[in-house]
C-alpha cells in the first residue's frame, strides 16, 4: 500500500537578528517550492510539510533546533543555515543522526561532508570570477572589509591569494566589523582606505550591516566608478534595503540574478510574486533554496524514501533547470554545477549582468584545479 502520511522537513532560516533580510528570502524560497510541489501532486501523492523554526541568526540556537527537528519532529532532511558557523554547528547533529542538510548559502569552500548538499557558490564560482573582473578592469590593490566570523576571513584569504596572481596585486587592507555594525564602525575603515587608495574593495559584510557600509560609503563621497565596491554577499535583499541610488555602480559575482533572461526565470518570478508580492526579494541564496527542495523531491519520487541512504543514490548527479540555468550535483564532492556571473548594480535596483559563463562550471571547493582567468565569457567586460 502506498504510503500517504505527510513528509515533514525541517526549515531553519532565521526571520529575527543580524541575518533576517537575506534567511527570509531563502524562507520563502523553499516555502514556494514547497508549494508549487504539493500544488502539483506532491511526492508519489504526499503532501510536503515544512516544520520551521527562527534561530534567530545565533549560532548555538541552530545547533539546538537542528537536534529538535531530528530527535523531536522526527524530520530527517534539513534546509537551512546562512552563516558558515552556523552551518559547522548543525553539521555534527546531522551527522550524528543520519540525516541530511541542505545548505544553500555561497561559502568559502574547503569542506565536505556526506550528510550536506551545498548548492551555493563555491570559491571558483564566485571568488575567482569577481577577482579577474576587478583586477582586469580596475587594478589589482585591493582592500578587504569583511564581518567578523569564518565566512569572511576565508573569503577574504581566497580573494588575496588571488589578486597576488596579478602582477603589482597586492592587499592594501584588511579590516572587521561586527555582526551587527553600524554606520560609525565602517567611519575608521574608510578614511584608512582614501589613505592607502586601493583599486577596489572587497566586502564580505553580510547581513543587516552591508546596508550600513555603502551608505557609509556613500557618505564619505567615494564614487564607484573610480573605487567600487566588489562583494559575493551583497544581493538583491540589501540593495533594496540602502536603496538603488547607494547601491547604484558596485559589483556582485554570483550565479543568480533577477535580471537573467531566460523563460524560466520569468515564469518562476511571476509565480512568486502572485504568491507573495514584495515580502521577499529573490536573489542568488533564494534561488539555490528554490531549487534545492525541487532536487530534493525529484529524489525521493525516484527512492520512495527520505532517508538519507535512499535519497543519495538519486541526488548525486541529479540535476534541475532553475532560474539560472541548468544545475548539477557533483557526486564526488557534494556540491553543484553552476553559472558564474557579475552584475553591475543599477538605477532600478537591480543587476546589469556584465559578464557570464557560456557553461555550468564545476565546482572546486578546494580550489584544486582553477585559474584566475578559467571561465569562458559570453559578454565583454564593462568599460570602466
Amino acid at each position: 500500500m502506498a504510503h500517504t502520511d505527510p513528509v515533514k522537513v525541517g526549515v531553519l532560516y532565521s526571520e529575527t537578528g543580524a541575518t533576517s533580510s537575506i534567511e527570509s528570502s531563502q524562507l520563502f524560497g523553499t516555502l514556494f517550492a514547497i508549494e508549487l510541489i504539493n500544488e502539483a501532486g506532491g511526492i508519489n501523492g504526499r503532501e510536503i510539510v515544512p516544520v520551521r523554526y527562527d534561530p534567530g541568526s545565533e549560532r548555538a540556537v541552530y545547533a539546538a533546533l537542528a537536534e529538535r527537528l531530528i530527535t523531536s519532529d522526527n524530520v530527517k532532511v534539513i534546509f537551512g543555515c546562512y552563516m558558515s558557523n552556523t552551518r559547522k554547528a548543525v553539521i555534527p547533529i546531522v551527522e550524528r543522526w543520519n540525516r541530511l542538510l541542505f545548505y544553500s548559502t555561497l561559502y568559502e569552500g574547503f569542506e565536505y561532508s556526506d550528510h550536506v548538499i551545498y548548492t551555493g557558490a563555491a570559491p571558483n564560482q564566485n571568488s575567482v570570477q569577481l577577482a579577474e573582473f576587478m583586477t582586469s578592469t580596475f587594478g589589482p590593490r585591493v582592500y578587504l572589509v569583511g564581518s567578523n566570523y569564518i565566512y569572511p576571513y576565508e573569503s577574504n584569504r581566497i580573494m588575496a591569494d588571488l589578486v597576488s596572481q596579478q602582477s603589482g596585486g597586492e592587499k592594501t587592507g584588511e579590516r572587521y566589523v561586527p555582526l551587527d555594525a553600524s554606520e560609525r564602525d565602517f567611519a575608521e575603515i574608510l578614511a584608512d582606505i582614501r589613505n592607502v587608495r586601493p583599486d577596489f574593495i572587497f566586502s564580505t559584510v553580510v547581513g543587516n550591516a552591508t546596508q550600513n557600509f555603502y551608505r557609509a560609503y556613500a557618505r564619505a563621497g567615494f564614487d564607484p566608478a573610480k573605487l567600487p565596491i566588489g562583494s559575493l554577499t551583497t544581493t538583491e535583499v540589501e540593495i533594496a534595503q540602502m536603496g538603488a541610488d547607494i547601491a547604484a555602480g558596485h559589483f556582485t559575482s554570483a550565479p543568480y540574478f533577477q535580471s537573467i533572461d531566460n523563460p524560466v526565470n520569468h515564469a518562476c518570478l511571476t509565480r512568486f510574486r502572485d504568491r507573495f508580492g514584495d515580502c521577499a526579494a529573490p536573489n542568488a541564496c533564494w534561488e539555490a533554496a528554490f531549487f534545492q527542495v525541487h532536487l530534493f523531491a525529484n529524489a525521493m519520487r525516484a527512492s520512495g524514501s527520505d532517508d538519507i541512504d535512499a535519497l543519495m543514490p538519486h541526488l548525486l548527479g541529479a540535476s534541475f533547470q532553475a532560474p539560472q540555468g541548468r544545475v548539477r550535483i557533483e557526486p564526488s564532492n557534494h556540491h553543484t554545477y553552476l553559472n558564474p556571473r557579475i552584475g553591475r548594480a543599477n538605477e532600478a535596483g537591480q543587476f546589469t549582468i556584465v559578464r557570464e559563463t557560456r557553461d555550468v562550471v564545476y565546482p572546486d571547493p578546494y580550489l584544486v584545479t582553477h585559474a584566475l582567468g578559467d571561465w569562458a565569457l559570453r559578454m565583454s567586460p564593462v568599460e570602466s
